[in-house]
């Protein structure tokens, strides 16, 4: 079973973390961090975060694609650049710590 945190529950974990700031406060730096590594990356800049990894843009090479609905094969999909992420050593580390802890049937397969 996958659970995902979302936006509203990361700001409220926060907020439960952080008590003297307001939920209202940790929710105009969470869209403040959100927006400033947006447009970082919209710039082409690149970010590291020691520990916990680093966000960049690679380049998709323009490719043929095949259009599953009606079958037809040489659609051109132009190249384009994506956001990418590496994870630091350190959270590597944490994530595999956190699994090696877990039951192994609540383990999901990669």
């Amino acid at each position: 079973m996958t659970v995902t945190m979302n936006k509203s529950e990361l700001i409220k974990r926060m907020a439960d973390k952080l008590d003297q700031l307001t939920s209202r406060d940790v929710d105009l730096a969470v869209q403040a961090i959100i927006d400033i590594m947006s447009e970082s990356l919209a710039s082409g800049n690149r970010i590291e975060i020691r520990g916990f990894g680093t966000f960049s843009n690679h380049y998709r090479k323009p490719r043929s694609v095949r259009n599953p609905k009606t079958g037809e094969v040489g659609i051109n999909k132009p190249g384009k650049f994506v956001p990418h992420f590496k994870p630091g050593k350190e959270l590597k580390r944490r994530v595999d710590d956190a699994k090696a802890a877990m039951p192994t049937s609540s383990v999901d397969p990669p």
